[in-house]
């Protein structure tokens, strides 16, 4: 069972979740943070996914305070309004204190996991080094992981995955973090482009897709999911 409900955050704020309960034996708790485009049908297609996997999932509503129920295409009129929540109006500080409350929420029911796109790929990258409840972390595309936050070593195991062709993060950043070899982290590249694991994009690449859902799967289940 899955449904978008209001979860209050620490600064007191209600937010739309998605939440989306562990189907069979529960693994764990997981938090996977949005795109920029917000907790779309393809992001609530993956908690859904996750949630058949054992997962309890919750996917907040990042840019609710700014723009309650906001989501987007990937292309159109609105991508400017995506761009200018993520850019300009929302707190990136914001977002990991919402995630810290996702976290917060499931803990104490066994093991928590985060995962997050683009936007939110930073996000988990940077929760992997700041939070002290995730038990691992996977981040897809997070422009600010090889660049703001490249120097720290995350606290939890946690992997990252970019494509190859990825023209909004280059792969010098991208091999200089590579290089850094966090004892904590494991860096994948892929022969993809930028949001190769959204079916709805255009540089969709299954193989890529696939691959990274695996080794995710496997990160969570290795780390007590």
């Amino acid at each position: 069972m899955a449904e978008m409900t209001k979860m209050k955050m620490s600064d007191g704020a209600e937010i739309a979740v998605y939440h989306a309960e562990a189907e069979g034996q529960r693994k764990g708790g997981l938090v996977l943070i949005q795109e920029i485009f917000g907790v779309t049908d393809h992001i609530r297609e993956l908690c859904d996914e996750y949630a058949a996997d054992g997962y309890e999932v919750l996917s907040p509503a990042l840019f609710d305070r700014e723009h309650p129920g906001f989501e987007c295409d990937y292309t159109g009129p609105e991508f400017e309004r995506a761009v200018e929540l993520a850019r300009k109006l929302h707190p990136f500080d914001q977002s990991l204190a919402d995630a810290q409350a996702c976290i917060d929420a499931l803990k104490d029911k066994g093991p928590v996991f985060i995962t997050g796109y683009c936007y939110g790929g930073s996000v988990a990258w940077r929760m992997a080094q700041i939070s002290p409840d995730l038990a691992a972390s996977s981040s897809y595309y997070g422009s600010m992981v090889p660049t703001i936050f490249a120097n720290e070593a995350p606290r939890c195991a946690t992997i990252a995955h970019f494509g190859r062709f990825d023209q909004g993060i280059p792969m010098e950043g991208v091999e200089a973090l590579i290089e850094k070899a966090h004892p904590t982290a494991q860096i994948f590249v892929y022969d993809a482009n930028h949001g190769f694991n959204s079916d709805r994009r255009k540089d969709y690449h299954e193989p890529s897709s696939e691959l990274a859902r695996e080794r995710t799967l496997a990160l969570f289940t290795a780390c007590g999911g």
